[in-house]
C-alpha cells in the first residue's frame, strides 16, 4: 500500500515538474521570441479573449453596453421650447438591437428592432455570435421614407463589429452585409455608404516592424445603397504610401495590437468640402474624414478613395476622440472623450479650426453637470446652432447653446439591475428636420401606435 502511494505521488511529481518546467520554457521562448513564441503568444492571447468574452456575456448587465445610472431622473428633465431646435430625436439603446424615435417631450413616436439572431447568416464575419441581449445597434441613421440603415455590434469578440442593415419602418430587413462593420458609416449624396470594418492582419507594413502580429487593420468600405461592397481600402496602407507615414511610429505601446482603433467616418459632399476647403485646400467632394482614437492619441485625417492616399492629417487638441465633422463654416468638431482638464468631467465637445489647430468653442459641462463618457458618443451641429450631444456613458442626450446652456435633455428612461442601478448606454443621438421626411411617413409619427413601454423589443 505504501508502495503504490508513493507511486503515485511521483507520478503526481513529475507532472507538475514537466508542468513547470513548460512553463518556464514557454516563457523563455516567448521573451527570447523565437520558434514557437508567435504560436504561444497567439494561445495565449487567443484564451485571453476567449476568457473575456465568456465573462463579460454571462451577465449583460456587467457589460459596457450598461453604466451606473447617475440619477433617478429618466426622460426629459429640461425642455426650452423657444431656444431648442425643433423636430423629432433618433437615438440608439445599449439594451437591445433597437433605435427609437422620440418628440421633445419624449414621447416615443415610432421604433425599430430587429434581433441579430434575426439576421445572422452563413456568410457573416462573426461565425459564433454572441446572444442577442449583448448586441445593439452602435449607430442608426434614418432615411426619409422611414427606412433605417443601422451598424450591430456584440460585446467581447475581435474583430468585432457585426454587420451593416437596412430595414424598412416595419423592421423588415431590406438588405444586408455582415462584414466586421464597427462603429459609423456615412450616407453619400449618391446613395453609397462609407464604412469601418477591421480584420485581423499578419504581415507587418512596408518600413514598420512594431506592430504585434496579428494586428487589427481597420479598412474604410464603399458600399453601393444596396449594401453591395464596391470597394475596401486599408487605413494602415493608405497612411504608409502618404506623406503622413511617421504617424505608424506614433502609436502607443499598449495599442500595438489595434493600432488606429478607426471609430468615426463623414464623407465630404459638395458643400462640406467646399466649406473646408477654405482652410485646408486640398478638400474635395468624395474625401472621407476618418477619426483614429489611439494613433498619437487622437489623429484625425482626410482619405481620397479613389487614390486610396491620405491627403491631410491632424493629431488636434483632443485625446481619445469620437465621431469627427465638418461643420458648414469648415471648422471641425469632434466629441473629445478625454481632453478635457478643467471644471467639469474629463470630456468635452470642441470645435476646431483645421488650419490653425486653434479651440474656436467648447462645451465641457460644470461641476454639478459634468460631461464624462470615456468610450464611444457623438455630437450634432443644429441648423440654429445650438449642438446635439450624445453623453453615451451617462445615457443621456442634451442640447446646449453656444453659451453652454442646457436646454433640452433626455435621460434614457430604461434601467435595468438591482433598484434598478444601471442603465445602458446610448451611442447615437440625431436630430430629425421634419421636411426632410416623406408625407407617408411624417403622416406615421405624427399619428403614433400606442407603444408604452420603450424597453420592451
Amino acid at each position: 500500500m505504501r508502495d503504490s502511494t508513493t507511486d503515485r505521488l511521483m507520478v503526481w511529481v513529475f507532472a507538475l515538474s514537466l508542468a513547470f518546467l513548460m512553463f518556464v520554457v514557454g516563457a523563455l521562448v516567448a521573451v527570447a521570441k523565437v520558434f514557437p513564441s508567435s504560436y504561444i503568444r497567439d494561445a495565449y492571447r487567443g484564451g485571453t479573449a476567449l476568457y473575456e468574452k465568456l465573462r463579460q456575456t454571462s451577465d449583460p448587465l456587467k457589460t459596457d453596453m450598461w453604466m451606473p445610472a447617475r440619477t433617478t431622473q429618466r426622460g426629459v428633465t429640461v425642455l426650452d421650447a423657444a431656444r431648442m431646435q425643433p423636430g423629432p430625436t433618433l437615438y440608439t439603446s445599449g439594451h437591445a438591437a433597437m433605435a427609437l424615435l422620440i418628440d421633445e417631450e419624449g414621447h416615443l413616436l415610432h421604433k425599430w428592432y430587429r434581433p441579430y439572431s434575426s439576421v445572422w447568416d452563413e456568410t457573416a464575419a462573426v461565425q459564433h455570435p454572441v446572444p442577442d441581449a449583448q448586441v445593439y445597434f452602435r449607430k442608426a441613421e434614418l432615411l426619409p421614407n422611414g427606412d433605417l440603415v443601422a451598424i450591430y455590434e456584440g460585446v467581447g469578440d475581435t474583430p468585432y463589429g457585426y454587420g451593416l442593415v437596412r430595414l424598412d419602418r416595419d423592421s423588415h430587413v431590406v438588405w444586408k452585409n455582415l462584414a466586421h462593420f464597427h462603429h459609423d458609416f456615412s450616407l453619400g449624396a449618391d446613395g453609397r455608404i462609407y464604412a469601418l470594418s477591421q480584420d485581423f492582419r499578419k504581415d507587418q507594413p512596408k518600413g514598420v516592424d512594431h506592430f504585434s502580429i496579428p494586428y487589427l487593420d481597420d479598412a474604410l468600405v464603399v458600399l453601393s445603397p444596396h449594401g453591395s461592397t464596391l470597394k475596401r481600402l486599408s487605413l494602415v496602407d493608405a497612411i504608409n504610401r502618404s506623406q503622413y507615414r511617421r504617424l505608424l511610429w506614433e502609436v502607443p505601446y499598449y495599442s500595438r495590437g489595434d493600432p488606429l482603433h478607426a471609430n468615426g467616418v463623414d464623407v465630404l459632399g459638395a458643400a462640406e468640402a467646399a466649406a473646408l476647403a477654405h482652410k485646408l485646400p486640398v478638400a474635395r467632394a468624395g474625401q472621407v474624414l476618418v477619426s483614429l482614437r489611439e494613433m498619437g492619441g487622437g489623429t484625425v485625417l482626410l482619405l481620397d478613395p479613389r487614390t486610396g492616399t491620405v491627403v491631410w492629417a491632424t493629431r488636434g487638441p483632443w485625446l481619445g476622440q469620437h465621431d469627427a465633422d465638418v461643420l458648414a463654416n469648415g471648422d471641425l468638431m469632434v466629441f473629445d472623450n478625454h481632453g478635457n482638464f478643467g471644471e467639469g468631467g474629463r470630456s468635452r465637445v470642441v470645435e476646431v479650426d483645421p488650419s490653425s489647430g486653434a479651440v474656436v468653442w467648447a462645451y465641457a459641462g460644470d461641476r454639478t453637470h459634468p460631461l464624462e463618457s470615456a468610450i464611444r458618443s457623438s455630437q450634432q451641429r443644429l441648423v440654429n446652432g445650438n449642438t446635439l450631444i450624445t453623453e453615451s456613458d451617462g445615457g443621456r442626450l442634451l442640447e446646449v447653446t453656444t453659451d453652454g446652456t442646457v436646454v433640452w435633455e433626455y435621460i434614457n428612461p430604461i434601467r435595468g439591475g438591482k433598484a434598478d442601478a444601471r442603465i445602458p448606454v446610448v451611442c447615437w443621438g440625431q436630430r430629425i428636420d421634419p421636411e426632410t421626411l416623406t408625407p407617408g411617413f411624417l403622416a406615421l409619427i405624427s399619428h403614433p401606435s400606442e407603444i408604452k413601454e420603450v424597453a420592451k423589443p
